[in-house]
């Protein structure tokens, strides 16, 4: 578990803001394919980063709040991307892991 007091090393990461509104929409909202799909993406997004500890709490609380473990997280949206495009008409086409 992260610690929400940041530390003097903690880094901003250039698509904190965007992320903080998207996790917001998250805790309110349901398990649905892209719900799931876009937790999946911020888990990968923020595991190890140094810094936007919020973020991973709320990640950690997501998790929670769904039933979930990482690892069957990742294991449904596996299989919702095997079967469906679940970014179809969603921004540029680009993938945006980083």
């Amino acid at each position: 578990m992260t610690s929400d007091t940041p530390t003097s090393k903690d880094q901003q990461h250039p698509q904190y803001k965007s992320d903080r509104q998207l996790v917001n929409q998250l805790l309110a909202g349901e398990p649905t394919h892209l719900n799931l799909a876009e937790l999946a993406r911020l888990r990968i997004r923020y595991t190890g980063f140094p810094g936007a500890r919020d973020i991973q709490k709320d990640l950690d609380q997501l998790l929670q709040q769904w039933g979930l473990t990482e690892a069957t997280l990742f294991e449904q949206t596996r299989q919702i991307h095997q079967s469906e495009n679940v970014y179809r008409g969603r921004g540029s086409g680009r993938e945006d892991w980083s």
